[in-house]
């Protein structure tokens, strides 16, 4: 892939002066007319990144050979538990020494660490709850509170609806909230049925409890980076090579920073000409005029896909255990409904706390669905909306995540390309 730029943006935004300085320079003299940009999701690790772009871009020059492209890597502070693996990712590239169970090992440590500094304390005490699991309610109530020090303030950018505040797994009961996923934990792992079932040890489900604080504080940290940083810089890119057509694509949170990205777009410039957005880890009603539960309330990005010059393309996949089940579940417990397991979490927790990666956008009219095959059969429209039911390559991945990361396939590639229009 080249050339290939990256751009580091710290907590706040701020992008690494240098490496935009030299992709403004640069872009023009290169001769790049199409620059596709893609942000990560849950990888703080720049190697593990640089490797994701590497072999995710590896097969753009064959499929397009006659188009000009340039290539960015968008590298942000986010972190990845070392329980989720990455299909076809060497083990050492994305694994360490992951330990069995709940209890967090050496390297999980050291990326809580650095997600939320000057915790140390309270991350010592979140570990020796883990490893002890104390029976009875007051352990868990201590580890909740302990989880709760670590999420406040964390989610500070805006929220993806309206209605959305702090997810009310932070203010649940913390034995419930475990109990919850220790039970949505085990149906993952074992699918297809639950005759013989027990309910497990809250403390099964504890380690969920403390993944929802780091997947908040980079839910929060992913919009303020693309709305305060990728998107202003994208206004200086169109104000520099104007002639250059940029190419958005997410992962996950990564989802969530390239489209927030849209809003931090200056004045009139519409240098974006696609977003790909996959399996992205925010609210399916993010982009809708309305919510179809209280229609005086609309999505953090109301109308914002009209700032693309193309089409906002959303794949998704039924495969996507962390989107599909844990999403919706740490969104909003489902309070009266106890009993739901697995896949039918989402079912029974009813629309209004999914994710764009399990089901696409939802509640915005015209909004076009595909399947794969129909998406790279050269059906996708022009502009607007459009779902892609990726399930048919996004569907590798065990517990708890499922298929989240399940990326590198070139029929994605092909998505990106078609949704740019990039001959």
């Amino acid at each position: 892939m080249s050339p290939y730029w990256e751009l580091t943006f710290d907590a706040s935004g701020d992008v690494d002066p240098p490496e935009r300085d030299h992709l403004l320079a640069q872009v023009t003299e290169q001769g790049v007319r199409d620059l596709v940009v893609f942000a990560h999701g849950w990888n703080e690790d720049r190697s593990a990144a640089t490797a994701l772009y590497r072999r995710f871009f590896a097969p753009f020059p064959g499929l397009a050979p006659k188009a000009h492209l340039g290539y960015v890597g968008v590298v942000w502070p986010s972190m990845r538990f070392s329980d989720e693996p990455i299909p076809d990712f060497p083990r050492s590239a994305v694994a360490t020494d992951a330990a069995p169970g709940p209890a967090l090992d050496q390297d999980t440590r050291r990326r809580l660490l650095i997600a939320f500094p000057g915790r140390a304390d309270v991350i010592d005490q979140v570990a020796r709850l883990l490893d002890e699991r104390p029976d009875g309610d007051a352990g868990l109530t201590e580890f909740g509170r302990l989880v709760r020090l670590l999420a406040d303030g964390a989610g500070s950018t805006a929220a993806d609806t309206d209605e959305d505040g702090e997810p009310a797994v932070f203010t649940e009961e913390p034995a419930t909230a475990c109990a919850e996923f220790a039970g949505a934990l085990a149906a993952v792992a074992a699918p297809g049925g639950t005759e013989g079932f027990s309910l497990p040890n809250p403390w099964e489900g504890a380690k969920e409890l403390l993944r929802q604080a780091a997947y908040y504080q980079m839910k929060g940290r992913a919009g303020t980076i693309g709305e305060h940083g990728l998107g202003p810089l994208l206004g200086k890119l169109a104000a520099k090579a104007p002639g250059v057509r940029v190419h958005l694509v997410g992962h996950s949170f990564g989802g969530r920073l390239v489209a927030f990205a849209l809003r931090g777009l200056p004045g009139q410039a519409r240098p974006v000409k696609s977003l790909t957005l996959l399996e992205g880890a925010f609210s399916h009603y993010v982009f809708a005029d309305r919510l179809p539960d209280d229609p005086h309330k609309s999505g953090a990005l109301k109308d914002q896909q009209r700032r693309i010059d193309g089409p906002l393309v959303c794949c998704h996949s039924h495969f996507d255990a962390a989107l599909g089940t844990f999403y919706p579940l740490a969104s909003r417990l489902a309070g009266d409904d106890r009993s739901c397991l697995g896949n039918e979490i989402a079912a029974v927790l009813g629309p209004r706390w999914g994710a764009l990666g399990h089901d696409g956008v939802q509640a915005v009219p015209g909004t076009a669905r595909l399947d794969l095959a129909g998406a790279l059969a050269g059906r996708l429209p022009a502009s607007g909306c459009v779902n892609v039911d990726a399930a048919a390559v996004v569907r590798r991945g065990g517990p708890p995540a499922g298929a989240h990361s399940d990326i590198l396939h070139p029929e994605l590639a092909r998505v990106v390309l078609a949704a740019g229009r990039i001959a």
